[in-house]
């Protein structure tokens, strides 16, 4: 028997495949103090805006993403792979029709007429998905971005990995499952045309609310257990691990310096340091930065201070994103990017990861993870922990093909 909440994200998607272009964002009941909304929808591009000065000019709701690749606008770096699925570096879009629902009153709005939820066809998948790094390169990987460490390169490097199925399953359906199976505080599903993007994201990168900036970097993760004697055992591990926390709080510190930028001087706070919170499928450390701004500062100085976020990249920033550039052998695309929306100048933007791409036409999905690599860290259990993190959306996937929604 399906929840109210379940039935709501159902009726969602079903406007989505009138619409070539489509956003949905759920909070899945998280507790969040910054959240605003329990859903988030907009349908229909009644005008697009492809950079973030663009934006400004008026302050109704616009919904989009930054690629990783925005960077390239950002910094002097360039990519030279492939990217998984073709879409802008930067895209935000004003909705035709929008869905509101807000957190804790139960307050919706919209200025459309939610359809009823009807099934989606299944198409079953012909393909497996394959790495494009096999594991002993991955491991060797790990030793030389070590060694690059150890030679005082750079400090830490999200290194992460690419997997590619030839074959792709029905998006709406797949959205349905994967935030049925994995539920986060930051679920997005993203249709851009024939492409689309399915997060179900436990990070927030960065949020807006009056004149405070919010970031809450995740850095540590455990599987959860079935037992929960054992899955205690596993978070109190997660809580007292002191390679963890290391991590955790250089990009702290590197979110910090971030917001420093541009907020006023002695402004920047960390409320929350190293704190582990459950999800579905594992165990996370998140910390919150917040800062207040300075008054001259609006969304593109605001991204060009913190994009992209530090938990994805390493540090220092530049130097790390030239070198993963040379060890990762994709673009990123979504992936490493941020999602949300923005409305009368505040705006909650997610972290794309523990997310699918799907394009449609050339029939292929993609997903990926990646790990915080320091010079204390261990090939295998890097690898491991990436394997982790991508099993809420591998039982997604098991779960969708036998089922039928």
């Amino acid at each position: 028997m399906k929840t109210d909440n379940q039935y709501t994200l159902l009726q969602l998607l079903t406007e989505a495949q009138n619409h070539y272009i489509a956003c949905i964002c759920v909070s899945n009941d998280f507790d969040d103090p910054y959240g605003r909304f329990d859903f988030l929808a907009g349908f229909g591009e009644k005008a697009a805006y492809h950079s973030p000065e663009a934006i400004l000019h008026s302050d109704t709701l616009k919904m989009g993403f930054c690629s990783y690749d925005y960077k390239n606008k950002i910094e002097d770096l360039a990519s030279q792979h492939p990217q998984a699925v073709s879409v802008p570096d930067f895209y935000f879009f004003e909705p035709q029709f929008y869905f509101k629902s807000a957190r804790k009153k139960g307050v919706q709005e919209s200025n459309f007429s939610l359809p009823g939820a009807v099934p989606f066809p299944q198409k079953k998948v012909s393909a497996q998905f394959v790495c494009s790094t096999p594991r002993e390169k991955y491991l060797q990987h790990v030793d030389q971005i070590r060694e690059c460490i150890k030679n005082g390169d750079f400090y830490e490097m999200n290194y992460c990995l690419q997997f590619e199925c030839n074959s792709c399953l029905n998006p709406y359906a797949m959205f349905a499952e994967l935030n049925h199976t994995a539920p986060a505080p930051f679920a997005t599903f993203f249709k851009y045309r024939d492409k689309y993007l399915l997060c179900s994201s436990p990070e927030r990168f960065l949020a807006k609310r009056n004149n405070t900036l919010i970031a809450q970097p995740i850095k540590g993760t455990r599987k959860r257990q079935e037992d929960p004697a054992e899955d205690a055992q596993v978070k109190e591990s997660l809580t007292n691990s002191a390679k963890d926390r290391a991590e955790n709080i250089m990009i702290v510190d590197l979110q910090r310096n971030d917001l420093s930028r541009v907020c006023k001087p002695g402004t920047v706070v960390v409320p929350e340091l190293c704190e582990v919170y459950s999800f579905s499928h594992v165990h996370q450390m998140i910390s919150t930065v917040s800062g207040e701004i300075q008054p001259e500062n609006g969304f593109a100085e605001i991204l060009k201070a913190s994009f992209p976020m530090g938990s994805m990249t390493g540090a220092p920033k530049i130097q790390v994103m030239k070198d993963i550039e040379r060890f990762e052998n994709f673009s990123r695309c979504w992936y490493s990017g941020c999602l949300g929306y923005w409305e009368n100048g505040d705006f909650d933007l997610n972290v794309v990861i523990r997310s699918l791409q799907l394009d449609t036409t050339a029939d292929k999905m993609f997903y990926h993870v990646g790990g915080a690599i320091t010079f204390d860290s261990i090939p295998d259990d890097e690898y491991n922990e990436c394997l982790q993190k991508a099993t809420g959306l591998m039982h997604a996937l098991k779960n969708q093909e036998a089922s039928n929604l």
